[in-house]
């Protein structure tokens, strides 16, 4: 079995890989325990290492004597970004290049994944083709900078030392362990507990969503079949205005918890737009599909079922 160091295990997408890939792979998980991580989103027995991946020392990194870095650990909600950046830069940018230097100094031949995110490339008009793997970056936050310039070190580490990188670009992800300050759990929570469900603006910004399981098995074919140094685009082709996304979610917990008097669209409340806001994500993930084999199986219905049902024994 390969040994992978996952960063950012007890967060949103790297616990639900761990749980889905724990029989598959000697894991070790590498968690600060910031906002967002929780050793209850593990439901396998797997070793957790409190540690933050800006400080990772060597000895733990030559105990682990990892196969693959799979490195998921990340600073990502763009507000938090907005009113500080500081801690994303810490993070995502010098907790990366920690991680590539552990690799550099001590065990060179270890395949680093970086999981990124489709905001390095900015944002899109309604008619604009979307992203690839060409397509140049344009971060238009501090979240979204910070996570291009960790991009940029993994490249270079691989243009200057030859190592073993891949990288990977999503859409918008959704489904169980998401932080409730994401868009999708807190709609969920806040309908469910009879709290107003804010949009930004007229809620017309334009995202492509992918259930978490879709975008982890992504993940595996990028670790097993990545070529060396080579970006891969995923996503699931389904795009939403804000807006609908959240009118589905109110439709569907109208289906399976009714209120007696009233709908849950009326909970529906518009806010002060973001500065900054993205216009539309949106990603070609033909490079994936076709080279790797990958494609996603979970329909949107599907997926807010799962995470509706998780949020819903959240509260219980």
């Amino acid at each position: 079995m390969k040994k992978v160091l996952v960063t950012g295990g007890l967060g949103f997408i790297g616990s639900n890989w761990v749980n889905r890939f724990s029989d598959e792979y000697d894991i070790t998980v590498v968690d600060a325990g910031y906002k967002g991580s929780d050793e209850g989103n593990l439901n396998v027995d797997v070793k957790v290492v409190r540690a933050d991946i800006k400080d990772l020392q060597a000895f733990i990194f030559l105990g682990i004597n990892p196969d693959v870095v799979l490195h998921f650990a990340a600073e990502s909600h763009v507000d938090r970004s907005i009113d500080n950046p500081v801690p994303f830069v810490e993070s995502n940018v010098n907790g990366t290049i920690n991680l590539l230097e552990l690799i550099r100094k001590h065990k060179p031949d270890t395949r680093f994944v970086h999981v990124s995110t489709d905001e390095v490339f900015g944002h899109l008009g309604v008619d604009d083709t979307p992203f690839n793997e060409t397509t140049p970056y344009d971060p238009r936050s501090p979240y979204s900078a910070s996570k291009a310039s960790s991009d940029m070190f993994v490249r270079s580490y691989a243009n200057t030392y030859g190592l073993d990188v891949c990288i990977s670009n999503c859409s918008n992800n959704y489904g169980p362990n998401q932080d409730t300050e994401k868009l999708v759990p807190k709609i969920i929570t806040n309908a469910l507990s009879g709290k107003s469900l804010p949009i930004y603006g007229e809620g017309q910004q334009r995202r492509e969503w992918i259930f978490v399981e879709d975008h982890n098995t992504a993940i595996t074919a990028v670790l097993e079949k990545g070529v060396s140094g080579e970006t891969y685009c995923i996503g699931s082709g389904l795009e939403l205005s804000n807006l609908e996304l959240v009118s589905n979610i109110c439709d569907m917990l109208d289906d399976m918890f009714p209120m007696s008097e009233s709908k849950y669209e009326e909970q529906i409340v518009y806010v002060e737009d973001r500065p900054g806001h993205d216009f539309r994500y949106a990603i070609d993930s033909s490079k994936i599909r076709e080279e790797l084999g990958w494609e996603p199986k979970v329909s949107l219905r599907e997926g807010l079922i799962k995470t509706i049902e998780y949020c819903y024994n959240k509260l219980d």
